[in-house]
C-alpha cells in the first residue's frame, strides 16, 4: 500500500492534537505503520497548529511536504488557505466554515479575507466545507468540532464505523465519550 498523508490544521485550542491522536490510534489498531508529528506554533495564543499523520505498509517520515497531502482536515477557513499548497492535485480539503480572527485582524492591522474558500475553489482546489461548529454545538459542546470533522472524513479511510467508535471510546476522557460519539455521528451523516 502506498503511504497516505493527512494534515490536520487549526488554531490552538481547537482539538487538532486529540484528532490526530484518535486517527493515529485507529490506524495503528488497523495494522498500518503510522507516523505522527505535531507542530504547535503559537498554539496557546490562538496561533496555527498543524499535525501530520502518515500511514501505509511502511512509513519512513512523519513530515508532509508541499504537494504531498492526500487530505487536509482544517478546523478554520484561513488555516485551509494557509496549508492548501501542501495538497496533492487530486487531494481534498475538508474545512470547518468557522472564522477565528488571527492576532493581526484582532488588533486591526489586517482584514480577514472575505471569500477565502471561494478563492481556493476557483484555483481548482477540491474544498468540502461544512459548519462543524453548529454540529458540535448540536452534539453538546462547541469543543467537539474536531470530532465532527473526523466523522466527516471517516468514510474516506475505508475503516468500519464501529472501529471509529471504539477508537473514540479508547481515546477520549470517559466523561466526554457520549458527547463525542454524537459529534462523530453528526459529522459522519452530514
Amino acid at each position: 500500500m502506498k503511504t497516505t498523508s493527512v494534515m490536520i490544521v487549526g488554531v490552538g485550542g481547537q482539538g487538532s492534537l486529540l484528532a490526530s491522536k484518535l486517527l493515529g490510534r485507529l490506524l495503528m489498531d488497523e495494522g498500518y505503520d503510522v507516523k505522527v508529528s505535531e507542530v504547535h506554533g503559537m498554539s496557546q495564543r490562538g496561533g496555527s497548529v498543524v499535525t501530520y499523520v502518515r500511514f501505509g505498509d511502511k512509513v519512513y517520515s512523519p513530515i508532509v511536504t508541499a504537494g504531498e497531502a492526500d487530505i487536509i482536515i482544517s478546523f478554520e477557513k484561513l488555516e485551509a488557505a494557509r496549508y492548501a499548497g501542501y495538497l496533492k492535485k487530486d487531494g481534498r480539503i475538508v474545512v470547518n466554515t468557522q472564522q477565528i480572527d488571527p492576532m493581526p485582524v484582532i488588533i486591526g492591522a489586517a482584514q480577514y479575507p472575505v471569500d477565502v474558500l471561494d478563492e481556493l475553489t476557483a484555483k481548482g482546489v477540491n474544498v468540502e466545507a461544512l459548519d462543524a461548529l453548529a454540529l458540535a454545538e448540536q452534539a453538546g459542546s462547541s469543543k467537539a468540532v474536531n470530532i465532527v470533522l473526523m466523522g466527516r472524513v471517516a468514510k474516506q479511510f475505508g475503516i468500519p464505523y464501529e472501529r471509529w467508535i471504539a477508537a473514540i471510546e479508547n481515546t477520549v476522557a470517559p466523561k466526554f465519550v457520549e458527547m463525542n460519539k454524537k459529534a462523530f455521528d453528526l459529522g459522519y451523516n452530514s
